[in-house]
């Protein structure tokens, strides 16, 4: 069966009929060839001759860029053919230098062995001698001193290269030889993370400046909305940017499927997920299956297989599950199967959205809206390599966003992808890497150029604290632990463990600890549920134990927060929109014991209080509007508290993150301001920028908002509108009629 014909089977059914919101039928595009401006070196013309590869548009002109010695990033699609864009200039560097040298850092291992194995062919078509290999954790220890004075092109990852740079003595050959950096799916580096990777890559250039060598960048991306800025800030690097694709692609049909367009769902979303999956596999149309978690992961494979099983017939090994956890061999033999077509169908994390080779595929399922467009388009385009048609189907969850795309279908197409946002300014972050970078090469005042004019400020602080030594070359560190040790990428704070039965389980901050692993808090890890016992505050350490129980837990949160600085401000309709520097603090009282959105228990908790320093934007309503809620008889917290819930929903739309990544207050009278006032601040302790984003595109956040509010078919308020699922204070009080006249009024509606 082909792609239409299935695409009209479920259109005739009214088993699913009834949930289809929209299609959307994308056409395909012919591939645009193009010539680079110079010849490439002859045994690489003869390999894509021989292999009869005609060079795309955007190929040749990345190639170009690399060769004129800029530095370039590259945003096309999935399967757009970004490795032959990166690897053939290193094959001319090697050509015109043996002895040049490449680092290429992935997101994941996964990653790496796929690029190894294109590296290695085309060193071997080519004959030109790349010398490629990995090095990460699992390099055996007996191999690295070869990797590091022999190899012409290293793939490693973030977490690795953190750790290689204290001891660039051990890679002074490579070093002084680095021509090329390749950052592939660049587009994961953002956020805390981001902010990290761009400050490791600061340690990294001036680690190359030091041993006399000035490497000329690759990234190759997502589409972004904002992708000079951020190759900008991940690097401090002015970038080529090349975004018109050249790939063929065939037509994709694109579905917006909603089991709530009634406003309640009969079946789970799981349940379709599992449905929508046996019935593409049943017709033989090989389809991948994204999911949330790894839970659900497991639990959407089952119940897909036992559809499958109805009929009597033992499909088991037609669909299987892949996730983190899982064993390298076993993900590997899952890949392979999927290529060579013997597995029909999988259910993944978003483990499979990177580009890792699992081959051609019909179709993609995707369990609620993945957050961003940008991993929407980046599974979506999973299947349909080729000029072959493809099927995508996006299943909505009973939140704001997935709500309202499915009303939206014009918004949810025509929508631009989203900004991503890095900061090298952060306290937190800068400080740590900072420590770093002292442990590797004495600071000096020539290192403004990497670090920014905050750097002196955390140098003294630091020699002071007897943390940096200053010396006739400059600061050195002289802390009694690694600094590497002390400095975890994708946090800001301190690290706790979560252990069961003395073994690590995963670590957390301070933050995920008290929403997340508080006593009495149930942990799904890997498909498992833990029950937290108790806390070892001194040591940073959680212990769990595993326990089968219904209900999940969330606890209660009370928040407070402080103005400590404002940096600017500007009138908006209704209100005067404000940003700044904020100390938070959140307070965990108890938590609920909850059985499908059923609060079945409420217990006491005893944590102490949680403080940081972020920045937020706030918002002070002018008295006319709170008087015209109060005329209509509608409550004042309960309008504010809605229009927060509203806006920090919508905030994903524009900004690459989650609505997790937000949190929000709200007072009818504010001790601060005076007057009502919402507040939307960054989760993370300095601030990574969300709130900046935010305060520049308020406008169409607000308006977004009331669009959603008021096009909900609820009376009174629900998860798809101004409903929380992270709201500690139990979604109360909210008033959604006068929700929507606060909103209407803030977007210049009304």
């Amino acid at each position: 069966m082909t792609v239409a014909d299935f695409l009209d089977l479920i259109a005739e059914n009214p088993r699913f009929s009834r949930y289809i919101s929209h299609i959307k039928i994308i056409p395909g595009q012919k591939a645009i060839y193009s010539e680079p401006d110079n010849p490439l070196p002859r045994s690489v013309q003869e390999y894509l001759n021989r292999s009869h590869i005609n060079l795309y548009s955007h190929q040749a002109a990345a190639i170009n860029t690399i060769q004129s010695g800029q530095d370039v990033i590259l945003c096309t699609p999935t399967a757009s053919g970004k490795t032959l864009s990166f690897l053939i200039p290193f094959c001319q560097m090697r050509v015109e230098e043996p002895t040049a040298t490449a680092l290429a850092i992935y997101p994941a291992k996964a990653l790496t062995r796929d690029q190894l194995a294109n590296a290695r062919m085309i060193s071997d078509e080519t004959g030109i001698p790349l010398d490629p290999a990995i090095y990460d954790g699992d390099t055996p220890r007996h191999d690295r001193p070869a990797i590091r004075n022999n190899a012409g092109l290293v793939l490693t990852n973030p977490y690795e290269l953190h750790h290689i740079l204290p001891w660039h003595h051990q890679w002074s050959t490579f070093f002084s030889r680095i021509r090329y950096i390749i950052i592939d799916e660049a587009h994961q580096y953002r956020g805390v993370f981001g902010s990290h990777m761009a400050l490791l890559l600061r340690r990294l250039l001036r680690i190359c400046a030091h041993y006399g060598t000035h490497p000329t960048f690759f990234l190759s991306s997502a589409t972004l909305a904002n992708p000079q800025d951020f190759a900008r800030e991940l690097t401090g690097r002015e970038f080529q940017v090349i975004n018109e694709s050249g790939a063929p692609s065939g037509v994709r049909y694109f579905v917006l499927y909603n089991p709530y367009r009634g406003g309640f769902a009969e079946r789970s979303v799981y349940t379709e997920s599992a449905t929508l999956l046996a019935s593409l596999v049943e017709t033989d149309l090989q389809t991948l299956c994204f999911t949330g978690s790894r839970k659900m992961t497991e639990i959407v494979t089952t119940w897909a297989r036992e559809r499958l099983s109805e009929g009597g017939a033992d499909h088991t090994g037609r669909i299987a599950a892949y996730r983190a956890g899982y064993l390298p061999e076993e993900r590997r033999h899952l890949e392979q199967s999927l290529k060579n077509g013997t597995l029909k169908g999988i259910v993944s994390t978003n483990a499979l959205e990177l580009g890792i080779d699992i081959g051609t595929l019909d179709a993609v399922v995707m369990t609620g809206y993945p957050g961003t467009m940008m991993s929407t388009w980046q599974q979506t385009g999973r299947a349909g390599r080729g000029t072959g048609a493809s099927l995508a189907v996006l299943i909505s969850f009973q939140n704001p966003l997935d709500q309202y795309f499915m009303d939206h279908p014009d918004e949810f197409f025509g929508k631009s992808h989203e900004h991503a946002i890095i900061t090298t300014k952060n306290p937190y972050i800068l400080s740590g890497q900072l420590l770093c970078a002292a442990a590797e090469l004495p600071m000096v005042p020539d290192d403004l150029q990497w670090f920014g004019e905050e750097m002196n400020s955390h140098l003294d602080a630091f020699s002071n604290a007897g943390i940096l030594t200053r010396t006739n070359r400059g600061h050195i560190y002289s802390g009694q632990k690694r600094a590497v040790e002390l400095v975890s990428l994708s946090g800001t704070g301190e690290t706790w463990t979560i252990e069961v039965r003395g073994q690590v389980l995963e670590t957390v901050d301070q933050g995920q600890a008290c929403r997340e692993a508080h006593p009495g808090a149930v942990i799904i890890h890997q498909g498992e549920t833990y029950l937290v016992s108790r806390w070892d505050r001194d040591h940073h350490r959680i212990f769990a134990e595993r326990s089968d129980v219904e209900y999940y837990t969330r606890p209660n949160q009370q928040t407070a927060i402080t103005i400590t600085g404002e940096s600017m401000a500007k009138n908006i309709p209704g209100a005067t929109l404000h940003l700044g520097e904020v100390l938070v603090s959140e307070q965990y009282s108890g938590y609920r014991k909850i059985i499908r959105q059923t609060t079945i228990a409420t217990e006491p908790l005893s944590l102490p209080p949680i403080s940081f320093t972020t920045t937020a934007l706030w918002m002070v309503i002018d008295p006319g509007i709170i008087t015209q809620i109060t005329a209509g008889s509608f409550d004042i917290p309960g309008s504010l508290h809605g229009a927060e819930h509203a806006l920090i929903a919508m905030t994903p739309f524009f900004v690459l993150c989650d609505r997790w990544d937000l949190g929000g207050l709200s007072a009818a009278i504010d001790n601060q301001t005076g007057s009502a006032t919402i507040y939307i601040y960054d989760g993370y302790e300095g601030g990574v920028g969300l709130a900046e984003r935010g305060y520049a595109m308020f406008s169409d956040i607000a308006k977004m908002a009331a669009t959603l509010v008021e096009g909900c078919r609820c009376t009174t308020g629900c998860p798809a509108c101004i409903h929380s699922p992270k709201c500690g204070n139990d979604n109360q009080p909210l008033d959604k009629s006068g929700t929507i006249i606060l909103l209407k009024k803030l977007a210049g509606i009304i």
